[in-house]
């Protein structure tokens, strides 16, 4: 005779791992952004992180001959959802997992934050990959919910006194890393 007791134990596990399944599932769903940065059409999540770094600007002149500064390279750490440190994104761009997987791309689309003081949300086609692992597969990259990051004002830039100066601008984004379907 099976007992409440023994039924529930039993039955534990099985709960346990079915809503553990749907945490994960409902962790990875797409998130709301723009048209023009939606992925396409059978690419499923397969990973988010949410980076914190800085982007590397240099002090020169434009192509109008005027001083700017001009991104050099992203360098930020990657975490999961619980804080843990799981990668890192640098220049290219490109995103590394712990697990060994690279992959790099190419901006594809932009839209404006709806912070106007930070940098804009992308979406990446992915490029080139290296390694076995989560980002092996990847096939788009969002970059959303972006905190600072934009280069500094112009006039701090005089290309004769500065020329090759950098200025490390922090800055906070999520990353969604999208591979078709069934990959």
């Amino acid at each position: 005779m099976i007992t409440r007791l023994s039924w529930l134990r039993a039955a534990a596990p099985a709960t346990l791992m079915a809503l553990a399944a749907l945490a994960h599932a409902q962790a990875l769903a797409p998130p709301e952004v723009p048209q023009a940065i939606k992925a396409l059409a059978g690419e499923n999540v397969v990973l988010r992180a949410h980076a914190t770094g800085v982007q590397i600007y240099v002090c020169g002149r434009g192509a109008d001959g005027k001083s700017q500064w001009t991104l050099k390279v992203p360098e930020a750490e990657l975490r999961d959802d619980q804080g843990a440190l799981i990668g890192h994104h640098a220049g290219g761009p490109s995103w590394r997992h712990q697990d060994g997987s690279e992959v790099s791309g190419k901006a594809v689309a932009r839209v404006e934050s709806p912070d106007a003081d930070s940098i804009p949300w992308l979406l990446v086609s992915a490029t080139g990959h290296a390694g076995r692992g989560v980002l092996a597969g990847v096939t788009s990259i969002q970059r959303i919910n972006t905190l600072g990051g934009q280069p500094p004002p112009a006039a701090t830039c005089d290309p004769v006194k500065h020329k090759g100066k950098e200025a490390r601008v922090p800055y906070r984004a999520d990353y969604y890393f999208y591979a078709p379907a069934g990959n």
